[in-house]
Formats: structure tokens, sequence, C-alpha cells
């Protein structure tokens, strides 16, 4: 039998690594923190000596987890100029697309429910994640919301006055986090079920289009001050 190349094996790794952390948000899903490597190896279809070998501890397992999910976390916050009509529906359109990602992606699901939960993790892990989060995910879905400004791929002057907290930005920044709470929340359940995917545009509609209006309120008002 020929060996494998170094590169072989090195797209095998990957490729079982990936396979884990799919396992692994699965799992937490289920389990919450209280999961083991073994339960990961079952959800996996692997041995327990093979997932052993990659992550020694869940707490490493998790940390990799969420720092992947990170990479993806705000692909989805891009609001196209077709949908710019009415605010309410752009950001409907927005929470569908963030629906229909954590239906496709648990890891990223896994990421946001821990933002919403203020990443109840060692310090040392947590503050790190949570800032990532901020400057990636919440400054750029709160300049959004403020400004109406699509994000682009630096830091415009919405994202960086609500990064100095000037204006409404601590406002927006609070609007953002109760949005994606209250999203992460409903669609805990339909995720589990394996429906959230179908149901995501409801979700998004019966959520955001109210709640969206109410943002929109809030942050003139605001800044009519």
């Amino acid at each position: 039998m020929t060996p494998r190349t170094k590169e072989q094996n090195e797209e095998i790794r990957l490729r079982r690594l990936a396979q884990i952390r799919v396992a692994a948000a699965d799992v937490f899903l289920e389990k919450g923190l209280t999961l083991e490597i073994r339960d990961v190896a079952t959800k996996a279809g692997l041995g327990y000596g093979t997932v052993y070998h990659y992550y020694s501890n869940k707490g490493d397992l998790l940390h990799d987890v969420l720092w992947t999910a990170m990479d993806r976390a705000g692909e989805w916050i891009d609001l196209r100029t077709e949908e710019q009509e009415a605010a309410a529906d752009s950001l409907v359109a927005a929470g569908t697309r963030l629906l229909k990602l954590w239906a496709k992606d648990h890891g990223v699901y896994l990421l946001y429910k821990l933002a919403a939960d203020g990443f109840q993790l060692p310090e040392a892990r947590a503050l790190p994640l949570a800032e990532t989060f901020r400057r990636e995910v919440l400054l750029p879905f709160a300049a959004v919301l403020e400004r109406g400004l699509p994000p682009g791929s630096g830091e415009t002057a919405a994202t960086a006055s609500l990064a100095a907290g000037q204006g409404a930005g601590g406002e927006g920044v609070r609007q953002a986090e109760l949005l994606l709470a209250a999203l992460a929340g409903c669609a805990g359940s339909p995720l589990r079920q394996g429906t959230l995917d179908h149901e995501a545009a409801d979700i998004a509609r019966l959520l955001l289009y109210r709640l969206s209006e109410r943002t929109r309120w809030t942050l003139e008002g605001v800044r009519a001050e």
C-alpha cells in the first residue's frame, strides 16, 4: 500500500477536526457545559482515543469550536441595496439570513447563544471572545441599526463612533445585543427540532419587524436630544 503524502495527511487531519467540531456543537446544544469528550466521539462516530488525540479536554474543544465559528459569525450582516426600501424589511431579511446560517452551522449558533449569556467561560478565554464578537458582529450590526449603512471591510465612521461610545452608539449596541439575544432564544427549539431553516423567515418577521420599528424610534429619539 502506497504511504500517504504529507498533503494527504494534512487533508485528513483538517477533515477530522471539522468533523469533531460539528459533533461538539451538536452535543453542546443537547448537554451544555456538561458534555464530555466521549459524548462528542459518539456523536461524530469516532473512537474516544481519536477525538482525545486532537482534544485532550472539552475546554480546548469548545474554545476551538467558538473561534472557528467566529470566522463566519458576521457574514449575514449584508443589507443589499434592493432590500433597503424599508428599514424593517431590510432587518427581517438580515435576520432570516442569520437564522438560516444557524440552521446550517450549529457552531455559529453556539457562539451567539454564549454571547447572549455573557460568555460564561473562564475569564482568560471569555474576554478575547467577547471583544472579538463585539468588534466583528455587534458594532457592524449596531452601525446598520443606527445609520442604515451596510458595513464595509474596514471601520466606518459609524462603527468608530459606536466603539467610542459617542452619540447614540451606546443605545445602538444595546439594541443590537437585545435583538440578537432575542433571535437566539427564539431559534433554540426549532433548531433542535430541525425545522429552523423552514421557519427562519416567519421567525424573523414575527420578531424583528416590530422590534426594528421600535429600535428606529428609540435611536431617532436619542439623536433628537
